[in-house]
Parts: C-alpha cells; sequence; structure tokens
C-alpha cells in the first residue's frame, strides 16, 4: 500500500527544487566560502591582478576598473554552487571554474560565468559561459538588485539559473577540475554569500 504521506512529502520536495534550484534543501555537505557577514579577512583566497577587494557593510566588496580575482585555496571537480551577489549598471564580474592557471585567471583556461550586462557581445553576457555557452536573448540583467547564481558542474555537464531562470545546459569537457575565483574587473560587484558542495 502507497504511504499518501511519503508520496505528498516527495511531491513538496520536487516543487520545492524547481522553484529554488539545486541547492535549496538541506545543509549538509555545503562549505561556505564568503560569508560576507562574518568575513575579517580574506583566509582562503588568494588574490591575483589588482583588483580592489574590501570588506564593506557585511560583504565582500570589489571595486574600480582594474582586472583582479580573489582563487579559493581549494579545487573543485565535480560540485554544486551558490552565489548571492549585488552588482552596479558598470559591473563586470563572474565566477570563474575550474581555473587551470592560479596566477594567471581567465576565460581560455576557466569556465567564466559572466556578470556584465553591458557587454558588448550581450550573447556572452550575464547568465553565459563566456566562449562556451550562449546566453538566451534577450539577456538577463543583473544591475541593482541581489542576485542568485546556482551552478552544477558533473563531468561534462554544466548548468547555470539566474534567480530561478536556467541560463545556460551545456556539455564541454575542456576543464575537470581546478580552483574557483571570483572576479572584479570593472564598477562594483558584492559578494554576501558562496557556498559550494561537492558532488
Amino acid at each position: 500500500m502507497i504511504n499518501r504521506r511519503n508520496v505528498i512529502t516527495a511531491g513538496v520536495a520536487a516543487v520545492t527544487t524547481q522553484l529554488f534550484g539545486c541547492s535549496s534543501l538541506g545543509s549538509a555537505g555545503w562549505v561556505t566560502l564568503v560569508d560576507g557577514a562574518h568575513m575579517s579577512n580574506f583566509d582562503g583566497w588568494t588574490p591575483v591582478g589588482k583588483g580592489n577587494w574590501t570588506l564593506v557593510d557585511g560583504t565582500l566588496q570589489g571595486k574600480g576598473g582594474e582586472m583582479g580575482f580573489l582563487v579559493s585555496k581549494d579545487s573543485y571537480t565535480d560540485f554544486e554552487l551558490r552565489a548571492e551577489f549585488w552588482a552596479d549598471e558598470e559591473c563586470n564580474s563572474g565566477l570563474f571554474l575550474r581555473c587551470q592557471d592560479r596566477s594567471n585567471v581567465g576565460a581560455t583556461n576557466a569556465y567564466e560565468v559572466n556578470v556584465y550586462d553591458k557587454r558588448s557581445d550581450p550573447t556572452y553576457g550575464t547568465g553565459a559561459i563566456v566562449g562556451v555557452a550562449k546566453v538566451a536573448q534577450p539577456m538577463p540583467k543583473a544591475a541593482n538588485r541581489w542576485n542568485v547564481f546556482e551552478v552544477i558542474a558533473r563531468g561534462d555537464q554544466l548548468v547555470v539559473v539566474l534567480n530561478g531562470q536556467q541560463t545556460v545546459d551545456v556539455r564541454d569537457n575542456k576543464f575537470k577540475s581546478g580552483p574557483l575565483a571570483l572576479q572584479s574587473a570593472g564598477g562594483t560587484v558584492r559578494f554576501k554569500s558562496v557556498k559550494i558542495k561537492s558532488i
């Protein structure tokens, strides 16, 4: 006999996953990489380039026109990632996944999940993976609001969800493992929270 309570519970869980993305259920296995409200330094991250990183109002902030990154101390292969961020209209930022060179991060040696509303080629603007997966037009905008990126990297499959809207589902096997990097390359970006879970 089917247990009606179990069926209802499973249904609620499925709907919740669809509404809130890959990381909404439970906290087991999640590692906090950025918690702006409780950070006092950049432990766990290596600054690369000339980014102007500071801790401001409970956030990790990158501001200015100089290219710079914060690179995670650990490397990741298959994972779920959740990042809460705010961007202004001039913001040029992103999440770089599976970086191949800690000292020279870029879209040619990592997967760049872009935050760049004013990119001259909007097909690789906000929500895209630069050079790998275009974002459907009209491109979603991130400026002047809090946003949530949810990313799944499992083998050669990469899925990106921005504010509940899937922007990328692609297969690419160039980069299999590597650290994560946060980018500041123009305007202002603020990260309130970044969490990751190996899968």
